[in-house]
């Protein structure tokens, strides 16, 4: 017995010596950052930029067989974009499996006794990032640390993670913003602008809003993740990981502030306080202080990262880390302040700060420290979890399905004849995208007496996401909600209101009993319904100006040498009438059979000239202003424009005081708070070459191009700016309102058109336009009654302001929270066009293009460019 306990001990040491040499000789041949980079990942002073981490993710995969890098597409600038798989050897030789169990769960169309199988046999699919939001610089550096040590780490923990889960991990999702803001960080070393912002988007079109685009999916980054999420992994835990945190803070975490969309299962509510919970845990035994929960963010908003999962039944998480910059700073403790994040007391008696932060030195590593830790909980918590996580969201989905064939609301139908059938089909793509379940008729069909043709859209409410379809399609009824009782209203995160058939002008039948129609399943991205280019158009071809689409294939034609008109009234070809401001465009047949199929456009021959007034109009060459201070409304106007492939220059401050502009036909100022138009940054926070606006030498530019002929079109806050400078007769309605008796934080309000101005060309009457914090006209040249408190306008506006836009009398809110609308902005005009000079200036209360959202009012600003290209 001696001798064989003895053979056994030796053998034992033997095989441990074996398995420790095995993981040294794994850990010596595969490279860590600091091998990659030269300094570990934290340091301060030190960035890597992404060549260098495309480098060691490159070196990763080829030397760990627990890591797959694959490439899921490219950047708006054509940056690669990589995702990581990390688990076992032998789960990542069966990844296929392990998707198909999870698509199956999450879409839950199998039986009960299935479900259970799948859910025992599976692995866990967890989704990490980091880099989204580019000025905050550590998640997109911490990720790269944290591939390193999940591939090769042994430590129980760790083992137990690789065998249970399945890590997606997206190292950096937006590649073009890290270089920008690393090359930004590197220039600047060592002069006082060290900590600054670029004064560029790190995003080419959306900035930070590139965390506000996950459900329309208008850029290629969150298009290509979308496609991972919703349609190909369904994660049961999708992490964000973001900075900074409340000043005096290290980490943000869940449980998350009130309100909760009432769309969310409340398992997932539940689910997401359960991680916050292992979180502040984990943080509280490694004795790393300042993590903060129930702070800002909510679960109400729908379309951004880590809350569009929650419509998908998954757990999403943000977390936001304090110190976003590698330069190190000192926090006094004896500064420390009794509260922070507002009220939250800093002696540890709050239950959502029980460990406070106390202040001293913090470093760029700090911050990195807190995300791994973080993702450690979360992780570990996956591991512990699996086969519960799994069945969670298979029963969450069934509960989906089973209310969609109980509750109210059988299916939704979207009709093939649209006012406009492109954006349509744009609506039926963004719900595809979103992984909602989608058929499309394959026959005429009869539903409550009204017909729909072969080719329309049905959507059954009974699907797995239906949270998800219901939240885009219905309107928001976002909760009244006060900071304190008679104080100001508790500001929303982000949006109240967003219902996307409102903001694209698509009707949609909701029906309510069940019914029957032949369908086929559609899938991926649907083309639009086929166009085509009839008869032999000698004199031309008619465009309706009721399609966005027409605006895009007007301007390539133009583009390639061919010409347009605008009609100025209705006419008629053959049977087809066409409204007023139609296109009549002629040029390469070969071009327009092209556009006819991209764009699903009819293209009418006319054998002779129609019998009204036609307006010759050219390619528009417009003007975008581009501030110093970056502007996310100026790179989403900017999306718009190449989108419909207008020609476009960009117009910095000094282009604007030195150009000829007389060759635009248009200039555009996107919302931008007027002071910082005039005075642009600071030489305090900026270098001198990026300091300064247009100042009143480029004011007097532009009211000398408008006063020649020019065409000057102002969104939102910039329309202030144009009213100021230009001294126009009008102001906004809503300046110096108290927020307790006024208050739209980003809603949807019904407007009405004058639909006989051509700057409402191929609009419908009324439409949903979206107010975020915006502004209402009043015409200062009119004649003023004051009664109990309240202004009453009474007489017609001024022969030099045309009102083109207003805002309904009654019943303004569509789709979120308002408070004193019809008090402070009914009547009154949303849209006006004001005489100057020779030229004109075109005024929106609104942003019409917000977030590429809102499609049902791109055609005002297309017409206003078009009023300043016609000859």
């Amino acid at each position: 017995m001696t001798f064989k306990i003895a053979n056994l001990k030796a053998l034992l040491f033997s095989a441990t010596v074996s398995l420790a040499c095995a993981y040294t000789s794994i850990a010596q041949n595969v490279p860590s950052p600091e091998d990659v980079y030269g300094f570990r990942v934290g340091d301060d002073y030190k960035l890597a930029d992404y060549a260098q981490i495309e480098d060691y993710l490159t070196k990763l995969d080829n030397a760990s067989n627990r890591v797959k890098k694959i490439e899921i597409g490219e950047t708006v600038l054509g940056r690669k974009m990589y995702l990581l798989f990390i688990s076992t050897e032998e789960n990542l030789a069966q990844l296929d499996k392990w998707k198909d169990i999870s698509a199956k769960l999450a879409r839950a169309r199998i039986s009960d006794d299935e479900a259970v199988k799948l859910s025992e046999e599976g692995k866990a699919i967890v989704w990490v990032d980091g880099g989204m939001h580019s000025t905050e610089l550590a998640h997109g550096q911490m990720t790269s640390e944290l591939a390193y040590t999940l591939a090769t780490s042994e430590t129980a923990e760790m083992k137990r993670i690789r065998e249970n889960v399945i890590t997606l991990l997206m190292p950096v999702m937006n590649p073009d913003g890290l270089d920008i803001v690393v090359d930004w960080y590197r220039k600047n070393l060592g002069t006082p602008y060290e900590t600054s912002r670029p004064p560029i988007l790190y995003h080419y079109y959306m900035g930070h809003d590139n965390n506000r685009d996950w459900f329309m999916n208008n850029m290629p980054e969150t298009y290509n993740v979308t496609k991972i999420l919703y349609n190909e992994w369904y994660p049961q835990i999708v992490y964000n990981h973001h900075q900074s945190s409340p000043a005096w803070t290290k980490i943000s975490i869940p449980p998350y502030a009130d309100p909760v969309n009432p769309n969310i299962h409340p398992a997932v509510t539940s689910a997401v306080s359960e991680v916050g919970s292992a979180m502040s845990k984990r943080f509280s035994l490694e004795n790393m202080p300042g993590a903060i929960a129930d702070n800002n963010y909510t679960m109400f908003w729908n379309g951004g990262g880590r809350t569009v999962p929650y419509y998908h039944n998954m757990i999403g998480i943000l977390t936001e880390t304090g110190h976003t910059t590698p330069t190190p700073r000192f926090y006094d403790p004896e500064k420390l302040p009794k509260t922070v994040a507002g009220t939250t007391p800093t002696d540890g008696t709050d239950i959502m700060y029980p460990d406070p932060w106390k202040g001293g030195e913090s470093h760029f590593r700090d911050a990195v420290d807190y995300m791994l830790v973080g993702t450690w909980a979360t992780l570990d918590l996956a591991a512990d979890r699996r086969s519960s996580y799994l069945y969670n969201i298979y029963r969450m989905g069934r509960s989906a399905i089973e209310k969609g064939e109980t509750e109210g609301l059988f299916a939704y139908i979207i009709d093939k004849n649209q006012w406009d059938s492109f954006e349509a089909v744009n609506l039926v793509n963004v719900l595809l995208r979103g992984g909602i379940e989608i058929e499309r008729a394959a026959k005429d069909f009869t539903v409550n007496d009204k017909k729909y043709e072969k080719g329309s859209y049905v959507i059954y409410a009974g699907q797995a996401f239906r949270p998800y379809l219901i939240d885009l399609m219905e309107k928001q009824n976002y909760p009244t909600r006060f900071q304190y009782p008679g104080g100001p209203p508790d500001t929303p995160y982000d949006l109240a209101g967003w219902t996307l058939p409102m903001q694209m002008g698509i009707d949609v039948d909701k029906i309510a009993e069940p019914f029957k129609a032949p369908t086929e399943k559609v899938s991926g991205q649907v083309d639009y319904y086929e166009g085509s280019v009839n008869k032999n158009g000698s004199f031309g071809y008619a465009l309706s100006v009721n399609t966005n689409a027409s605006v895009a294939a007007t301007n390539k034609i133009l583009k390639a040498g061919g010409t347009a008109y605008r009609a100025m009234t209705e006419f008629k070809s053959g049977k087809e009438t066409f409204p007023a401001g139609s296109f009549v465009v002629s040029g390469d047949k070969a071009l327009m059979e092209s556009l006819s199929k991209e764009y699903g456009l009819e293209f009418t021959g006319l054998m002779a000239k129609p019998e009204v007034q036609l307006t010759k109009i050219h390619l528009p060459k417009v003007g975008l202003y581009k501030s110093w201070v970056s502007n996310m409304d100026e790179g989403w106007t900017r999306f718009v424009m190449d989108e419909y492939a207008f020609d476009l220059d960009t117009l910095h401050d000094k282009d604007i005081k030195m150009k000829d502009l007389s060759k635009y036909d248009a200039i555009i100022i996107p919302s931008q708070r007027p002071g910082s138009i005039l005075h642009g940054n600071s030489v305090l926070d900026m270098p001198e070459q990026f300091t300064g606006g247009v100042g009143l030498d480029g004011s007097m530019a532009l009211s000398n191009y408008v006063e020649e002929g020019g065409t000057l079109i102002a969104f939102d806050e910039a329309s202030d700016f144009v009213i100021e400078q230009f001294g126009l007769p009008l102001r906004d309605a809503v300046e110096g309102a108290d927020s307790k008796d006024f208050f739209i934080p980003g809603s949807l309000i019904r407007t009405g058109i004058d639909t006989t101005n051509p700057l409402a060309f191929g609009m419908k009457d009324t439409v949903a336009v979206s107010f975020n914090r915006s502004r209402a006209f009043v015409i200062d040249k009119q004649r003023k009654s004051g009664e109990g408190g309240k202004e009453d306008i009474k007489d017609a506006p001024a022969p030099d302001v045309k009102v083109i836009a207003t805002y309904a009398a009654k019943n303004l809110l569509m789709s979120g929270w308002a408070m004193g609308e019809e008090r402070y902005i009914a009547k009154k005009p949303a849209l006006v066009e004001a005489k100057y000079g020779k030229g004109t200036c075109i005024l929106f209360a609104f942003r019409p293009q917000f977030r590429g959202q809102p499609r049902g009012t791109y055609k005002l600003i297309f017409n206003a460019i078009y009023e300043g290209a016609s000859e």
